[in-house]
């Protein structure tokens, strides 16, 4: 057993391990989508499983789905998995980590407005065919009235961006208008207006070139640009060769036209209240008219730059707004138990299955098997004991919970020298808060915590990592982390291992000290801004996150009732009988020895048995294979 993890006795003993069944399996690969059974693995059941046994289990590249313990045969398999961990004392926290905890607390200070990302508003159209009616649905949200908007979409934008929303809508519903009779054809899309805010500091700079028109410049509130894009869209769109209509058209296309048309438009369907708008060199200006300045006023427009820089200062405007309309502060709460049957956890893991994997049927069984059932004994802590973690070790659900509200479930296995990661579920809800990020930098916190009672545990374990799936390849993110050897099984810095798996998906990852052509650079400096590693997390410049259904913690669920048994061949094994002696066999509740058994029964019928337990000691090693209990069924 690795770092002096006990094997009798001792506070950490949990009885004993029992496994069953040992055979080969094949199953159609998740990862690269294969039509066949092209997924190869070792496989067994266990009834009992002590928490030293399956450390020593994990560092031999096998993981558990419920109570059944798979390993890749790595050779033959289609997409090598290769066992991942890191050091959590080591782990040196990304830009992009640090954007997701900076995210979360803007969330829970009430800084981020929880519509931000959604579903709700993501499903929203940006463009609109020329050719659609317009008593269409997108047409009707432009005539509803400030506070139907809100109540009608998104409930918690704050009232400034409620306002400018139907301001927008307004615009688009004078460009349904206008357009309805320009003879462009079907295939134009027309963009969807977006209605800026004008900061202080370009009204200032506006009211410079201006000098006698300051006070009217202090009326500007918003401003819009649809007029430029909109002639961009046309250009693109219409054929080299126009007709006689289109390139009339063309004539009178310009910003400025464009926008005086929309202004007389918006004017035909009705006045905006408190403010008049204004065609300005190609932009919409909006100005409030409480100033009666404003009757006189007919300046220019906010340069094309001014609008950039507005839009570059969102963030400062939407933390100005926040700190006029303050929000209550959400609590943030993480609880563990251990695995247990729980309704509450199951309806998220339905909901998350449901909408993030567009799995059609989630039954109760299956999500007993998967994540509720384990075969590790529990080992509670003791008082004094600085070999068993305050929680103890076994498996555990971490649950997450905002203001009271369920809305991730980590499980976890704690064991003698890691935390290791199985399964996360979240709601869908929150998918711009990162879940999967976000749990997994709170569960490398857990171990630098945990170390202070229990030094041993010092590692974070996240399943595979599979190089030959780029939507794997995010897991060296969390750096610096190691991959263990699939023959040696000896850890192997993941820079160092990296070329190798560049060359060829299965290798042999201890032979990298052999490489002739070149000589890795071993970098532990920094994180790494490698895009592979950021494949299925794309963070956008607004730094709302796209979460990809491919999270951290999704590894292949074994489904048993789909899985076959190849029973291994004695040709195959390369074992003697010294290997196998000394395998503590369970017969009808007996325990005995197979040396034992060998030398009671005829040589003839123990072919099968043998050639089955010397691969059952190859692979799970000969030191583990004569410390566990292997029960024939």
């Amino acid at each position: 057993m690795a770092d002096g993890a006990s094997s009798s006795g001792g506070a950490r003993d949990g009885g004993e391990t029992v496994v069953i069944d040992y055979g080969r399996r094949r199953t159609t690969c998740g990862y690269c989508r294969s039509s066949g059974p092209t997924s190869i693995s070792h496989g067994m059941w266990a009834n009992s499983l002590k928490a030293d046994d399956y450390q020593a289990l994990l560092d031999r590249g096998w993981r558990r789905s419920g109570c059944f313990l798979y390993k890749p045969e790595m050779e033959r398999t289609c997409c090598p998995s290769y066992t991942i961990r890191l050091k959590a004392n080591d782990f040196i926290c990304s830009k992009e980590h640090g954007r997701v905890l900076k995210k979360m607390q803007r969330f829970l200070d009430g800084e981020l407005d929880p519509q931000v990302g959604s579903p709700q508003c993501k499903a929203s159209p940006t463009k609109r065919s020329l050719s659609e009616p317009l008593n269409s649905p997108i047409s009707k949200v432009s005539k509803v009235s400030a506070n139907e908007f809100q109540a009608a979409t998104c409930p918690n934008f704050l009232k400034e961006d409620e306002f400018i929303s139907c301001l927008s809508s307004k615009i688009n519903e004078a460009i349904d208008t206008y357009f309805q009779g320009v003879v462009l054809g079907s295939t134009v899309q027309l963009p969807k207006a977006v209605v800026k805010t004008v900061k202080p500091q370009v009204k200032k700079k506006v009211g410079e070139a201006m000098q006698e028109n300051k006070a009217g410049v202090q009326d500007l509130v918003y401003t819009c640009n649809i007029s430029f894009q909109i002639v961009a869209a046309v250009r693109r769109a219409l054929p080299k060769e126009k007709s006689a209509n289109q390139t009339e058209v063309l004539a009178d296309l310009s910003p400025n036209s464009v926008a005086e048309k929309l202004v007389t438009t918006m004017g035909h369907l009705g006045e905006l209240a408190g403010f008049e708008v204004k065609a300005c060199n190609g932009h919409l200006n909006f100005y409030s008219s409480a100033n009666s300045a404003m009757q006189n006023y007919t300046g220019d427009a906010v340069p094309a730059q001014a609008s950039d820089k507005a839009s570059r200062s969102k963030q400062g405007s939407v933390n100005k707004i926040s700190a006029k309309h303050p929000q209550k502060r959400k609590s943030l709460e993480i609880r563990m138990s251990t695995s247990h049957f729980d309704p509450e956890e199951f309806a998220l893991y339905r909901k998350y299955q449901t909408k993030v994997h567009k799995e059609n049927t989630v039954t109760e069984s299956s999500y007993r098997r998967f994540l509720v059932d384990t075969p590790i004994v529990f080992v509670p802590p003791k008082s004094g004991d600085n070999t068993v973690p305050p929680c103890g070790f076994g498996s555990f659900h971490q649950q997450y919970r905002i203001d009271g509200k369920l809305v991730a479930v980590g499980v976890v296995d704690i064991l003698p020298k890691c935390l290791s990661s199985k399964y996360l579920f979240w709601d869908p809800d929150l998918a711009f808060l990162s879940l999967g990020k976000y749990t997994a930098l709170k569960e490398i916190d857990w171990v630098k915590t945990a170390q202070e009672h229990c030094p041993s545990l010092q590692y974070y374990y996240l399943g595979y990592y599979i190089h030959s799936c780029n939507k794997m390849r995010y897991k060296a993110a969390y750096r610096p982390s190691e991959l263990l050897c699939p023959v040696r099984y000896e850890w192997i810095h993941y820079d160092l291992a990296k070329p190798l798996l560049d060359r060829s998906q299965y290798s042999i990852l201890s032979d990298y000290a052999t490489m002739q052509d070149e000589t890795p650079q071993l970098q532990i400096c920094g994180p790494s801004d490698d895009s592979s590693a950021k494949v299925d997390h794309h963070e956008s410049p607004s730094d709302e996150d796209d979460e990809d259904v491919n999270d951290y913690e999704s590894e292949m669920m074994i489904d048993e009732e789909l899985v076959d048994s190849e029973k291994a061949d004695t040709t195959e094994c390369g074992s003697s009988i010294k290997d196998i002696e000394n395998i503590t066999l369970d017969l009808n509740g007996s325990k005995v020895k197979y040396k034992q058994v060998f030398g009671a029964i005829e040589r003839r019928h123990l072919n099968a048995l043998e050639g089955q337990l010397s691969r059952y000691a190859k692979v799970v090693g000969k030191e583990l294979s004569d410390r566990m209990v292997y029960c024939l069924s």
